[in-house]
């Protein structure tokens, strides 16, 4: 058992998707699969939000079987299959009916490294480890069997720790989100949030 504590109901439920999506820079994402414990340090994330931001699955508010998830009570994970290949793990917040999200984009490998190097068909640990949204979920054990799971519940598998790592606004950069080209005057707002001098955070856009 961890001796560190969840994020409550109440990180997850506020309002400010931007704001949660810098304040999660710095919480451990953690996973418990086949009793083997993973996690790593958040140092790269993504703010969505409906019904205004063209990049959002739910602009507009559109609710579809994909994007129903996105409308749960914030603490819920909406976990999606991009290109038909890759797992993408978003935190939903704010309050039940409003469809704002964070993708978590990059974690810094933190406990049971091995087992993530085994995930990913590795053998050293690289940045490309586990710097991408795609091979971070991997890299965990984490598929679309988890969306909609509550990362709040005490019995669930998934969920995201507070380990009094601070993380200052002057360390974070902020740059236009990534793949966004579509969502015009939207793809240009400063919405992705990086740890500064992160070896394990994306390359820049």
């Amino acid at each position: 058992m961890s001796i560190f504590p969840r994020l409550l109901p109440s990180f997850y439920l506020r309002d400010d998707v931007v704001q949660i999506g810098k304040d999660l820079l710095g919480k451990v994402l953690v996973t418990d699969f086949d009793h083997q414990i993973s996690a790593g340090i958040i140092v790269e994330t993504e703010a969505y939000r409906a019904p205004d931001d063209k990049a959002c699955h739910a602009y507009l508010n559109r609710k579809t079987k994909r994007t129903k998830t996105m409308f749960e009570t914030g603490g819920t994970a909406y976990v999606y299959l991009c290109y038909g290949i890759h797992h993408l793990f978003n935190v939903v917040t704010a309050k039940e009916g409003i469809a704002h999200a964070v993708l978590i984009r990059a974690i810094e490998p933190l406990e049971n490294i091995k087992v993530m190097l085994k995930r990913r068909g590795m053998e050293q640990v690289k940045p490309q480890l586990t710097a991408g949204p795609g091979v971070m979920t991997k890299a965990l054990g984490i598929s679309k069997d988890h969306n909609g799971i509550n990362l709040c519940d005490p019995a669930s598998k998934v969920w995201i720790e507070d380990h009094s790592i601070q993380v200052s606004e002057e360390e974070i950069i902020k740059s236009p989100r990534v793949g966004i080209d579509y969502a015009e005057e939207c793809a240009l707002w400063d919405w992705r949030f990086r740890i500064k001098d992160n070896r394990f955070t994306s390359k820049a856009k």
